[in-house]
């Protein structure tokens, strides 16, 4: 939680911080492009210490130290070259970042169901997410967006210090006794989800990259909003992901992993088309406030679901792995999506086909989820 309300401000209004500097459509995907190829060599060495007993806190705390250079970086950027540094750092930053803190909350449950310990992780990442990009809207009504680096900083100093009193567990070292036929064959039956997820992670990529450049623009018909009603609508979405994270994660444990990865391509793929409405004119405020609620049902349904079927999928000596290859998912999607984005933006001056795109793209990917065979887990 406390990572996330940094993050909050960071990863959702940076786009409209630049956007104010000049820096194109396509030069703000190309920034967090560049954030998703830095964090790859940072999740594969995470995951790949991890399954030989780092401890979590370890990656976790290199971690913010990037995240306090990157916000470093973006506080004094006057143009795109700082943005791109920037974003370097980011990148690097969650890479270190996500294979831990994930595979921390299965060591941390015990006999708590990981179903449940994903969905309660989650709601936390909700909270602090949306904690975070509501203070980035208040700076934004102040005048003083960038503010949002100087949030990120506090919460980096404040992780690091909680880490040093109560570090993550740590795990036994695991995958040099796992044998060289196992390590050829664990990761098949990933592949299917490694794909979902590619799919689904573009939404909230997009969510933080073409939709305030879209809101910003206006449509076809939609007039262009301003910073300040542009913040609080994404502000709006995530205090949406707020409320529904726990209840529908809390729900969704306790059925299969593949209803919930389902359900969240049909909310995405609904939100999809609501957005592309939006921009035709007709009603286009309240179509795009409709939007936002498939939008973050689909958030709250993936989020603790993906991540427990990853577990589900894999056996516990490369989980660690596992978590990198699921977290690359994310970086390959942000790498992919805002670039895709920023082009169709540029080229087209709306969002009308991106948004069009993405629908038709959710609902061809329910034939992978149908593929999904994970192991069942006994609740308590």
């Amino acid at each position: 939680m406390i990572a996330s309300v940094g993050a909050g401000g960071v990863l959702y209004l940076t786009p409209m911080v630049f956007h104010a500097l000049h820096v194109s459509a396509t030069g703000v995907g190309r920034g967090l492009a560049a954030a998703a190829l830095a964090g790859t060599v940072g999740r594969f060495l995470s995951g790949w210490l991890l399954d030989r007993g780092l401890k979590g806190s370890v990656p976790v705390q290199l971690a913010a130290l990037f995240s306090l250079l990157a916000d470093t970086q973006l506080v004094l950027a006057d143009g795109f070259g700082g943005y791109l540094r920037g974003q370097l750092l980011l990148g690097m930053a969650m890479g270190l970042y996500w294979p831990a803190i994930e595979l921390a909350v299965a060591q941390c449950c015990g006999s708590f169901p990981s179903s449940r310990g994903y969905a309660l992780a989650r709601s936390a990442d909700a909270a602090g997410i949306a904690t975070g990009a509501l203070l980035g809207a208040l700076l934004a009504q102040l005048g003083q967006l960038r503010g949002i680096y100087l949030v990120d900083i506090i919460c980096m100093v404040v992780l690091i210090a909680v880490l040093g009193l109560r570090p993550l567990p740590l795990a036994p070292p695991r995958a040099a006794a796992a044998g060289i036929a196992g390590a050829k064959r664990w990761w098949t039956p990933l592949l299917p989800m490694l794909g979902v997820t590619v799919l689904a992670t573009a939404m909230p990529a997009l969510l933080q990259s073409a939709l305030p450049l879209d809101l910003l623009r206006g449509g076809l018909g939609r007039p262009a909003m301003g910073e300040q009603l542009g913040s609080l609508l994404i502000g709006l979405q995530l205090i949406l992901l707020l409320a529904l994270q726990w209840p529908v994660g809390r729900t969704l444990a306790d059925r299969p992993v593949r209803f919930g990865l389902g359900l969240s391509l049909v909310c995405f793929a609904l939100g999809n088309a609501l957005l592309a409405l939006s921009a035709l004119g007709l009603a286009s405020g309240a179509v795009l406030l409709l939007a936002q609620l498939p939008l973050a049902l689909g958030e709250a349904a993936f989020l603790p679901t993906a991540t427990e079927a990853v577990v589900e999928l894999t056996p516990p000596e490369h989980q660690g792995l596992a978590m990198a290859l699921f977290s690359q998912c994310f970086a390959l999607s942000a790498f992919l999506a805002p670039l895709l984005a920023g082009q169709l933006l540029d080229s087209q001056g709306h969002a009308v086909g991106l948004w069009s795109l993405m629908g038709v793209l959710c609902l061809a990917g329910l034939p992978l989820v149908a593929l999904l065979n994970p192991r069942r887990r006994n609740l308590v």
